[in-house]
This record gives structure tokens, C-alpha cells and sequence, in this order.
């Protein structure tokens, strides 16, 4: 696997502006102000995390399709600027999914074989007859049964500056996810100014 399987249909925008914005606070004319990159909007970007003189990083706007498993899911939500445009949906599509291909090699073919056999006879109740009593809790049962390692894909839009934070915390953790997902943004126009790393 990698990051190519989790992360694909990549959009930059304002990446030139923002490195223009970052050379304001010492501009007078501003007319005179370039998109370059120079070493001081480099050591701008990399200075650490929260001291607010990184902040032209959060006007270079990237959007993507993720693919993570529900296991990362949970944890990418504490990044408050890592927004979910739109995603596919477990709650609306559960029975739909070809469940051979959904879930990560980590997950037990065991819970796999519970989940497509809870799958199937919701499927065959659903078609007999719609209004079937109990096929709402079998439902239920499907959606709060399905395991850590299913993956949905979501459209994604962030900065350069959760990147940056996502890197400096991810790149090394215990999911495979994240660890591709780290590769993936050195892959970026300009991944010196999350990395700290020159090109």
C-alpha cells in the first residue's frame, strides 16, 4: 500500500498569494512584493507551531479525496481545519458496499463473514417485504456491528498549516494510514514549508 491508495484528486490553490502575504509585515511598497519563495517565507513557515509567524500557511488551500478507515476517521476529527466536504456514507449505504473490498487486511475474515451474513438476510428481508418488522434494529445492528477497519472515502479541504501540525504529530504513529498520509504531503508543491525538509 501507499499514499496513492488513500489519497487522490489533489487541488493546491493560493500557494504563490500566500507566500506574497507573508512578506507584508516588512513590505512598504507593497506593489514590490513577490509570490517567490525566499528563506525568510521559509523560516516563516517553519517556525514552531503556534507562535503565529507560520500563519500565510493557512491561505495555501489543498482539497483531496480520503480514504481512511473508521479507525482514523475518529482520530482526524480533532483537526479543526481538516473539513469534511462530503464523504460516502455508512449510515445511508451500509448494505451497498461490496464488503470483499471495504475493509483494511487488519480486520479478522471472521468479523467480515458476521458483517456480510448480517448483510445478506437485511438485504433479503428488505427485498420480501420493506416494512418488515425488526428490519430497522437489523439495521442497527449492521451499522453499530461494523468493525474499525472499514474505509470510506470523504472530499477534504484543508491548509498548508493543519498540515504542517498533522505532520509534526502523525508521521510517525502507529497507523499505516497516517504514516502514508505523511508521505503524501511531502508529495506537495513546496513540502518544505509543512516538512521543514528542503526538496
Amino acid at each position: 500500500m501507499n499514499y496513492n491508495d488513500i489519497v487522490s484528486d489533489v487541488h493546491v490553490y493560493g500557494l504563490e498569494n500566500a507566500v506574497k502575504g507573508s512578506k507584508y509585515p516588512m513590505a512598504v511598497d507593497l506593489s514590490k512584493v513577490s509570490g517567490d519563495i525566499t528563506p525568510t517565507a521559509v523560516r516563516l513557515a517553519q517556525t514552531p507551531t503556534g507562535q503565529g509567524h507560520d500563519n500565510f500557511l493557512n491561505g495555501v488551500l489543498v482539497q483531496f479525496d480520503l480514504t481512511f478507515t473508521n479507525k482514523a476517521w475518529v482520530e482526524a476529527e480533532r483537526y479543526h481545519f481538516l473539513d469534511f466536504i462530503s464523504s460516502q456514507s455508512t449510515m445511508h449505504r451500509i448494505t451497498k458496499f461490496d464488503l470483499d473490498k471495504a475493509y483494511i487486511e487488519y480486520t479478522d475474515p471472521r468479523i467480515i463473514a458476521i458483517m456480510k451474513e448480517k448483510v445478506a438476510e437485511y438485504n433479503r428481508l428488505q427485498a420480501e417485504d420493506p416494512q418488515a418488522p425488526g428490519l430497522k434494529e437489523k439495521y442497527l445492528e449492521i451499522l453499530y456491528s461494523n468493525p474499525a477497519g472499514f474505509r470510506l472515502t470523504a472530499k477534504m479541504t484543508t491548509n498548508y498549516r493543519q498540515l504542517k501540525t498533522i505532520y509534526q504529530q502523525r508521521r510517525t504513529h502507529r497507523l499505516p494510514e497516517w504514516r502514508l498520509f505523511c508521505q503524501w504531503i511531502e508529495t506537495l508543491p513546496e513540502a518544505e514549508l509543512i516538512t521543514g525538509k528542503p526538496e
